[in-house]
């Protein structure tokens, strides 16, 4: 890793699936239960994990067999070396990572009995991967069947990386998570935007397509639509090219021009959902990066987001192509 991102002069091998988007540390804890607010719960010992919503997606794309990158920025320091390790483990070209700016991000996890976890991220060097950073990664971009990105870094360098990777001709997939405001051509270049219902609800009570301003995303508002069908189609009309929405256990619902389509999870014994969307995402991204038409690549996808949540922690539990339910 560097402190400098690859220029258009730098040949590279061509990727699969460029991930641009968050490295972190997760510090983890399981607990009887969540606290409510003002209240302390014991944990357990804590544990340590490399983690982060981009780094997740990239290690899941590669343990899949996807020739899978990412543009991050990390600390320089022992989180930013652990990150280094894990990524080159699996498989990840790691030559875009950059280095230093800041501590390396670090999630606080909070898992339950029943496998639901709670997530405080602190960005640390997230919050400095900028849009000349990407300018600057262009050619990766360039090199790549498939941009992948998330919310856990700049929104200015997020829209930096869209419209670089939309010049290029190449295919974007956003989870906009944690939910926040996307101008207009950012969303219309989602093919497909990735939410779980909670996104999906935030997304629709803005005006501007990110999160509300005032109240909770999840306070009833009598305009949303009723199912989660409807607010997925609700949503493709705010002008993403298609539309995926993460259901848990109950599988995804995919919306695009020609419909929705209900497509079921595998039944599986849940031990940790933490990471189990990156999962889900990273394995979609590497499908549509194949050719794959987008129900077909959220049929695999729901299989590798079921086999996550059957082991503790994030990117300890991506599976293999050949372990999957």
């Amino acid at each position: 890793m560097t402190g400098t991102a690859h220029t258009t002069d730098t040949p590279r091998r061509p990727l699969d699936v460029l991930v641009v988007g968050s490295a972190n540390a997760d510090l983890v804890t399981v607990v009887e239960r969540h606290p409510a607010p003002g209240e302390t719960v014991l944990g357990s010992d804590l544990t340590v994990h490399p983690g982060g919503k981009g780094a997740n997606q990239a290690v899941a794309a590669a343990r899949l067999g996807a020739r899978a990158g990412l543009l991050a920025r990390v600390g320089d320091d022992a989180h930013g070396r652990l990150l280094a390790a894990s990524l080159a483990d699996a498989g990840v070209d790691t030559g875009p990572v950059l280095t230093g700016g800041a501590p390396t991000g670090v999630a606080l996890i909070a898992v339950d009995g029943r496998g639901d976890n709670t997530i405080v991220v602190s960005p640390g060097a997230n919050g400095r991967l900028t849009p000349a950073d990407v300018v600057d990664a262009r050619a990766v971009l360039a090199s790549a069947a498939v941009v992948s990105l998330q919310l856990e870094i700049p929104s200015a360098s997020v829209a930096a990386a869209v419209r670089t990777a939309v010049a290029a001709g190449t295919r974007v997939v956003l989870n906009p998570s944690p939910p926040a405001p996307l101008p207009p051509d950012v969303l219309a270049a989602c093919d497909p935007l990735v939410v779980n219902e909670h996104e999906a609800r935030a997304l629709l009570r803005s005006p501007t397509g990110g999160a509300p301003a005032t109240g909770s995303a999840d306070a009833a508002d009598p305009a949303e639509p009723a199912d989660a069908a409807g607010r997925a189609e609700a949503l493709r009309r705010r002008g993403p090219r298609s539309v995926v929405v993460t259901l848990g256990a109950a599988g995804a619902l995919v919306c695009g021009p020609q419909g929705t389509e209900h497509v079921p999870a595998p039944a599986v014994e849940a031990v940790d959902a933490t990471g189990a969307g990156d999962a889900f995402t990273g394995a979609l991204a590497w499908r549509l990066a194949l050719g794959e038409d987008l129900a077909s690549a959220v049929r695999f996808a729901v299989r590798v987001g079921a086999a996550s949540v059957t082991r503790p922690g994030a990117q300890t539990s991506y599976p293999a192509a050949d372990a999957l339910p």
